[in-house]
């Protein structure tokens, strides 16, 4: 029989009680780079989809990689020029395969959220123990390796299991990323504990815009001011999130990169804004709403 979703309560945004950012800020704007490694013989995300099934998959393997060894270099050099903290979720098995890029990243002091341990696997169809398992490698092997232990998650491909909150909760994370249905941060329903959902998007997300809907680059950026500066009015009576969610295979080549740096000095450029990372906003909710 179909399910109902149990995970969180229905609630308007217009109907809840005042909610405030740090100072009074209309927006909580957060960067956030999905930092992956892939299999080179499992099907994923593809600019050349024709090809996506071949066993090795070299052009788009090749296509995505250029992501790490060149794109998100760039990409850490942009952020520092504007000022901005990104934040990065993490699948584990890059700390292994790709570690420098894990370095600078800690280097610059981006939180990392936890993103399995790689984007050829996700967790909807595992065992539950096997899910389990594959949610405390993934926060283990970040911690080892930054010293620091993810509060954060976001799943590959914002998949989830039935159990996936509760084995969250279970492995010790504060906040999830996975249901984009909000502009505020709000609770979930889980069997014991605590545990957070801060607004993520699909609405200003580099793969629905660039890939999927074949976007131009300049509508690539009008699309984010855009989004902007409708959150940024709406900001002035009910304060919001906007998350701005990116791949280095895809912001990371040097044409999307300059009309993502000039969306980002937009941006940066208003009052009232609270340029953060998830971590931050995770925090100030926690703190307003008694921990």
């Amino acid at each position: 029989m179909p399910q109902d979703n149990t995970r969180y309560d229905f609630s308007a945004i217009t109907q809840r009680e005042p909610f405030r950012w740090p100072n009074g800020e209309r927006l909580a704007v957060w960067v956030c780079y999905n930092v992956e490694h892939f299999k080179i013989d499992v099907q994923a995300t593809a600019q050349s989809e024709g090809l996506a099934h071949l066993k090795p998959d070299v052009i788009n393997y090749a296509w995505r990689d250029y992501g790490m060894r060149v794109g998100m270099w760039r990409l850490f050099e942009m952020m520092e020029r504007l000022g901005i903290k990104g934040s990065s979720t993490l699948n584990g098995e890059v700390c292994i395969h790709e570690k420098p890029v894990v370095d600078e990243m800690v280097r610059l002091g981006w939180p990392i959220l936890g993103h399995g341990m790689t984007n050829s696997q996700n967790l909807t169809n595992l065992p539950e123990d096997e899910e389990r398992k594959v949610i405390g490698d993934t926060l283990a092997i970040i911690e080892q390796t930054t010293g620091t232990r993810p509060i954060g998650w976001l799943g590959p491909a914002l998949a989830e299991s039935y159990v996936t909150p509760d084995l969250l909760v279970e492995a010790g994370v504060k906040y999830v990323c996975d249901w984009v249905c909000d502009d505020q941060p709000f609770q979930m329903n889980v069997k014991s504990g605590k545990l957070a959902s801060i607004p993520y998007t699909q609405h200003i997300n580099d793969i629905g815009m660039v890939l999927s809907s074949k976007r131009s680059d300049q509508e690539f950026y009008q699309m984010i001011v855009d989004q902007f500066d409708v959150l940024y009015r709406e900001g002035a009576t009910i304060p919001r999130t906007m998350a701005i969610a990116l791949h280095p295979f895809l912001v990371g080549a040097p044409h999307l990169s300059k009309y993502l740096e000039q969306a980002l000095a937009y941006i940066a450029g208003h009052g009232d804004v609270w340029m953060c990372t998830g971590d931050e906003i995770y925090n100030w909710y926690a703190s307003e709403q008694g921990g």
